[in-house]
């Protein structure tokens, strides 16, 4: 019961160095780190080298904590690893992932046992030792990131087969460097314990991977048992899931403990490949693939904390200061063993001169996998496990930091990237082009015009309709969708579009007014309502007129005032959004703005976030206020703000 006592009050104590920790880290993105680099750095600090709030005993207690991470981790990589959307590629992803995993497990296994003079600990290992080393730093140096891929994929939005390449190959090395670390284990566990490479030894590693095999096949079918209920709620379900993962973990344990008590040959099953395997069964042989991985997103931001944070307590400081030579060595050499892998992959599959000298550029970061399996070594190997994973972790830092530069990099060279242009300052007059010429789009150009807008419609059917050239509204002919056509419109100078075309052709429209005029307001007709993630990700605005009208009436029902107000049905009352450009409002408070009194401020839109915001609230230059008032003082407010 003491022992349970303990593990409770040491897991209390680091409950509140892990909220810190999360705290600590969200400073890091300003200086573009990642959020791993905050949570690492925060456990070095509270670890048993600096302040010592976590100490080594209490890491010997919360080993479980480490256990359930890891499960995580394998269960998120082999979530990743979906064949429906690899398969357009598998040709170059299959000889690039080959060349990358032969070039970098074979330099980097070479490089580190021939490096092993410049090591204190591996100094003092025999040659079958610095072998059974090299084996598992050569396997860790394969690991990829990704969810650093991703995030990168969806930052620069970034389309095309270099990306599909790109992303397949991250995600499969990430599969395969657990199993061929399981297969690294077994091996340098049989040179430290003095068995030889011999036939028993293989047929044991043989044994080994198929009881792996079986041991995620079960576990597949038991996640599949666990997620099928529908009445079972999100917390249970995420709950059972980390059960199951350090379940896994545990039972791994026990037979290897068994095993080695009962049997001439201990058993050692990798936990982590049985996990990555049940979950790769999930997401490609169940319908509950979206459910699984939207779980393991809500739980990922919590255990990702807790495993980071643990993983710099254990780090062995004592030692970085004589390994970080080696890791600096280690570093470039895995460079160069990229671009190695990827060029002889790239040139093998037939892909284009271009892609295969930059594709290495995408291959740099690394993170979850390589830091579990990092952390798995000091677990398993105590010994010298700190002091191995020190250098492991240092390249794999030195990786997260150099890698995302490189990987953009690598992206804008190949011309895939589809990122937003920079918005174009605001030049006093508010223009609005109306893409579709019906009644609808007439009606809205006479409505914004009598407000102040200066307004065209472009379209494509303007010649060939009567009574359009005595019309009060603008028209402009355009010959079709292109980017020549939307030039020729002067795009540039637009504060918002309306697409009020076909679904397809809208997003056309958008996609280019987001990537080459950064257009800074963009509203959407919608018909189909499964296409309304794509024009979110460009941060259009979205009006279905299905749900509309029903919306309209839902809300002049709970506030007939605020509607009324929005569509302008108020008495001499109108509407306004306007952007802070007097240098001399920088830092005033609203309250302290010497307003009209019929005015009123709605909302600070600041960055592209919305401010909750009050009488204290500073304002700074390029704000958007929301104001209503008469058209007479939204005028004179106006003129202040600018």
């Amino acid at each position: 019961m003491a022992h349970y006592h303990e593990i409770l009050f040491f897991a209390a104590g680091f409950a509140l160095v892990a909220i810190a920790s999360r705290k600590i880290a969200q400073y890091f993105p300003r200086f573009r780190l990642p959020l791993i680099s905050g949570f690492l750095f925060t456990g070095i600090l509270a670890g048993p080298h600096v302040l010592k709030l976590i100490s080594h005993e209490a890491l010997g207690h919360l080993r479980f904590a480490d256990d359930v991470a890891l499960a995580f981790i394998a269960f998120a990589a082999g979530g990743e690893l979906y064949l429906k959307e690899l398969s357009s590629r598998f040709r170059s992803i299959q000889w690039i992932t080959l060349g990358q995993i032969v070039a970098t497990f074979s330099l980097g296994t070479y490089a580190i046992y021939r490096l092993a003079y410049l090591v204190p600990f591996l100094q003092d290992l025999p040659s079958t030792g610095r072998i059974a080393v090299a084996l598992l730093g050569g396997a860790i140096l394969v690991a990829r990131s990704p969810s650093s891929a991703i995030a990168m994929i969806n930052e620069l939005r970034a389309k095309g087969p270099f990306t599909q390449t790109i992303l397949g190959v991250t995600v499969i090395s990430d599969v395969v460097v657990i199993i061929l670390f399981g297969i690294s284990l077994s091996v340098s566990d049989a040179l430290f314990t003095g068995v030889g490479l011999r036939l028993t030894l293989l047929t044991l590693l043989v044994i080994e991977l198929l009881l792996s095999f079986g041991m995620g096949i079960a576990l597949g079918y038991v996640l599949r048992f666990l997620l099928a209920p529908q009445w079972l709620p999100k917390p249970a379900k995420i709950l059972g899931i980390l059960v199951v993962g350090y379940g896994v973990f545990h039972l791994c344990a026990e037979i290897q403990r068994y095993t080695g008590v009962s049997m001439s040959h201990e058993i050692s099953l990798e936990p982590l490949f049985v996990c990555m395997l049940g979950s790769f069964i999930v997401a490609n042989y169940s319908k509950h693939r979206l459910e699984f991985l939207n779980l393991l997103s809500d739980i990922g931001p919590a255990v990702y904390t807790v495993f980071f944070t643990l993983t710099g307590a254990a780090l062995a400081l004592n030692t970085l200061p004589q390994v970080w030579k080696i890791a600096v060595i280690l570093f470039l050499v895995r460079i160069c063993t990229l671009f190695i892998g990827s060029f002889a992959g790239g040139a093998l599959a037939g892909d284009p001169m271009k892609h295969n000298r930059l594709g290495w550029m995408a291959y740099v970061t690394q993170a979850g996998v390589g830091l579990g399996l990092a952390k798995e070594v000091i677990l398993l190997f105590p010994d010298w496990g700190a002091p191995f994973a020190t250098i492991m972790i240092a390249i794999i830092i030195l990786s997260q930091v150099v890698g995302p530069p490189l990987f953009k990099l690598a992206f804008h060279w190949v011309g895939e990237t589809h990122t937003r242009a920079e918005t174009p300052e605001f030049d006093g007059t508010h223009d609005a082009i109306i893409f579709g010429l019906e009644g609808q789009s007439l009606a809205l150009a006479r409505h914004l015009s009598q407000h102040g807008w200066e307004v065209r419609i472009a379209s494509r059917k303007a010649n060939e309709m009567d009574g359009l050239s005595d019309s009060d509204v603008r028209i402009h002919p355009i010959a079709d969708l292109s980017l020549d056509s939307l030039k020729q419109l002067e795009m540039e100078k637009a504060d918002v579009i309306v697409a009020m075309l076909s679904d397809q052709e809208n997003y056309e429209v958008c996609e280019m007014a987001y990537e080459h005029f950064g257009t800074r307001h963009m509203v959407v007709r919608l018909h189909d309502r499964g296409m309304a993630a794509l024009f979110q990700e460009l941060g259009a605005l979205i009006v279905d007129p299905s749900s509309a009208i029903i919306s309209l009436l839902f809300y002049f029902v709970r506030s007939p005032s605020a509607v009324s107000l929005l569509l302008g049905m108020g008495a001499n009352q109108d509407i306004l959004d306007l952007e802070v450009r007097n240098a001399n409002l920088h830092g005033i408070v609203l309250r302290e703005l010497r307003l009209p009194l019929d005015t009123l401020i709605l909302s600070v839109r600041r960055r592209g976030r919305q401010l909750i915001s009050h009488g204290y609230t500073k304002l700074e230059i390029g704000d958007w206020i929301t104001v209503v008032g008469s058209p007479q003082s939204l005028e004179e407010v106006a003129l202040r703000l600018s």
